[in-house]
């Protein structure tokens, strides 16, 4: 039986991390073969290209430059590892896809997610999420998360109008694919986002 493809998105800070942590944990005590990956990266060669996009002195990086990277590492991503993992029936958790480019290149790089989206049609193989579930938190709050927790990479760096224009994006994305993304109210206990994570898995995968 196919598996299923399941991407995690949120502003930095969201306690996405936290979150799919707890997620795997719980998924795991189910018996649930799951495989977790993230984005840029995956892959060995996506890795290199993670160090690449997120490398604090690469500042002079172009917004096209940038987009076309996360393109690369996806294309990589979805035919190394995400396609015969959900071939063999797995559940694929993955850190960030698509919607992330659309959120970060498309609306806070002001590319356009039209742009993005004909940048990544090759990319993707015609693998999309059966699932998405993204954390909302406000930009303000998740920055402030991020300052306590460690050094900020190039993209966390970025000015609050960035990331306003990252939270926006997601917030479009959400009312454009409401059948595919499942917002939760990342502002509250770890605990109680938790457990709607958890109906909302379950609820695909009939647990």
């Amino acid at each position: 039986m196919r598996g299923k493809f399941i991407t995690i998105e949120g502003t930095d800070g969201s306690g996405k991390s936290t979150q799919i942590g707890l997620l795997m944990d719980y998924l795991n005590k189910k018996g649930v073969d799951v495989l977790f990956t993230r984005e840029p990266g995956g892959t060995p060669i996506g890795e290199k290209i993670r160090e690449i996009i997120l490398d604090v002195n690469n500042r002079e990086m172009a917004p096209e430059t940038e987009a076309l990277l996360y393109a690369a590492s996806r294309s990589q991503h979805v035919r190394e590892k995400i396609i015969p993992a959900v071939e063999e029936g797995k559940i694929v958790i993955c850190d960030r896809f698509l919607d992330s480019s659309l959120a970060y290149q498309g609306a806070a790089r002001r590319m356009g997610m039209e742009t993005i989206m004909e940048m990544n049609r090759a990319a993707l193989g015609g693998v999309m999420p059966d699932l998405t579930v993204f954390f909302d938190l406000s930009p303000e709050k998740g920055i402030l998360r991020k300052k306590n927790e460690r050094a900020l990479d190039r993209l966390e760096q970025e000015k609050i109008d960035f990331h306003k224009r990252v939270y926006d994006g997601y917030k479009q994305l959400c009312l454009k694919y409401p059948e595919r993304i499942k917002a939760i109210d990342a502002d509250r206990s770890v605990e109680e986002v938790h457990l709607e994570v958890r109906e909302v898995i379950d609820g695909l995968l009939g647990l």
